[in-house]
């Protein structure tokens, strides 16, 4: 029962952190996978946007992970559920008394079936958020049309799934952080009653926070993901890092983390408190 709820309650908590943060997860895939020199920044980057597909453009690629992000968001936190229970058991105490060790071990545990649901909309929203960017001819007309054209020219697996392998080591410690940070931070700012509710405003906390940790860990493997997902067919992993590294330095594996940092705590706010008010929710009614 706890597993479906967290099942469910992790839906709730993806669709609102889809809907808070994806113009800001536009910016960052747009930063990452430019050219050198196509943007000044990120506020540079946010007006050619707009220049060149009025608001809307921030939203491109939001249908993918949005109707993803339910079963996606729903697995990965099915998956913390499922890892609490195998560190309880392991270390022989309840669910809400596992130790930081187990926590994390929890956190990471969660990124391997979620990864099997995430990475064809991942695959899909980076593509369609890179499309005429810097003034290049578009290929896609909406999700649909991208999905089909990735499958017809590339293979039904090998096109979407493309990446999973960055995908899966970029969410393995970047889960760690995410709900180890969370978790945490949630039992040191319980109330002193030991009544275990916590207020509005100590959820958007942890939760952003949560959110912040999650992108410093997992921002350098993201932006290999991106651009190895936009890459031309035939560039592999190694030369994208080697070009990379060679272009801008360390500095380049961090492209991106600045709007991925300003989006991290609102989103993740907003993830939190819509997978807590869930929770709360479903333990009266299930």
């Amino acid at each position: 029962m706890d597993a479906l709820k967290g099942f469910l309650s992790g839906g709730a908590g993806g669709m609102s952190l889809v809907f808070v943060g994806h113009p800001l997860d536009t910016m960052k895939v747009r930063l990452q996978t430019a050219p050198k020199g196509t943007y000044a920044g990120m506020i540079d980057c946010f007006k050619q946007t707009i220049k060149a597909d009025g608001f809307r453009g921030l939203y491109k690629g939001m249908t993918a992970p949005l109707i993803g992000i339910t079963p996606i968001f729903a697995v990965y936190f099915m998956g913390f559920d499922l890892g609490k229970s195998i560190a309880a058991k392991a270390e022989g105490v309840e669910r809400e008394k596992i130790s930081t060790a187990g926590i994390m071990f929890a956190g990471g545990f969660s990124a391997l079936p979620g990864t099997i649901l995430m990475v064809p909309g991942e695959r899909i929203k980076v593509l369609l958020q890179t499309d005429g960017q810097g003034g290049t001819a578009k290929r896609f007309n909406g999700t649909m049309d991208c999905a089909k054209k990735i499958v017809a020219e590339e293979g039904l697996v090998a096109g979407m799934y493309k990446g999973w392998e960055m995908t899966l080591l970029r969410d393995i410690p970047g889960s760690i952080a995410y709900y180890g940070a969370y978790e945490l931070m949630k039992r040191a700012m319980e109330p002193a009653d030991g009544s275990g509710k916590l207020s509005v405003a100590t959820t958007l906390t942890a939760g952003g926070l949560a959110g912040c940790a999650n992108w410093i860990v997992a921002v350098p493997p993201d932006v290999i993901k991106s651009r190895f997902q936009t890459a031309a067919e035939g560039t592999g992993v190694r030369q994208i890092l080697a070009e990379l590294l060679k272009e801008e330095g360390i500095t380049g594996l961090y492209k991106g983390l600045g709007p991925a940092m300003i989006r991290a705590f609102p989103a993740n706010a907003a993830c939190f408190l819509g997978m807590e008010v869930s929770r709360k929710w479903l333990d009266k009614v299930l």
